[in-house]
């Protein structure tokens, strides 16, 4: 089974999108805020792919506050986790930010919320997921 690990500072969208992804999409699900667990578990290769809030209001790396532009940042410059995808999903949704926070981060698919369509969310997730 697929694993995603959900990056979210608001429990509620972190429930919402885990109910959708286990029950729609038949994945594991993993959630934290904490960026040295997402660190750890991106390293372990414990997820298949990240979805990534853009703002992460109360994160912090090293003593440093960073948000989901910056850690997505961090794992792509590292050759171990280059590879994972990562997803941003944010409410930030103006015209031009989808290709600015895709270009800044180096993310590889970007959605904005709320999540309207279900099925849409599920499968621009399981498009992303490396085949075994």
């Amino acid at each position: 089974m697929k694993t995603v690990l959900i990056v979210e500072d608001d429990l509620i969208n972190a429930r919402v999108f885990s109910k959708i992804l286990t029950k729609r999409g038949g994945l594991a699900v993993k959630h934290t805020e904490n960026v040295d667990e997402v660190m750890e578990i991106a390293h372990a290769r414990g997820a298949d792919i990240i979805l990534m809030d853009v703002s992460l209001s109360r994160s912090v790396y090293q003593g440093k506050p960073v948000d989901g532009i910056k850690i997505t940042q961090m794992l792509k410059a590292n050759p171990q986790t280059a590879s994972l995808p990562i997803i941003l999903v944010t409410a930030h949704a103006m015209e031009g930010d989808r290709e600015n926070f895709l270009k800044q981060s180096g993310a590889d698919d970007y959605i904005s919320k709320p999540v309207v369509d279900h099925q849409k969310f599920v499968d621009q997730i399981v498009a992303l997921l490396p085949d075994e």
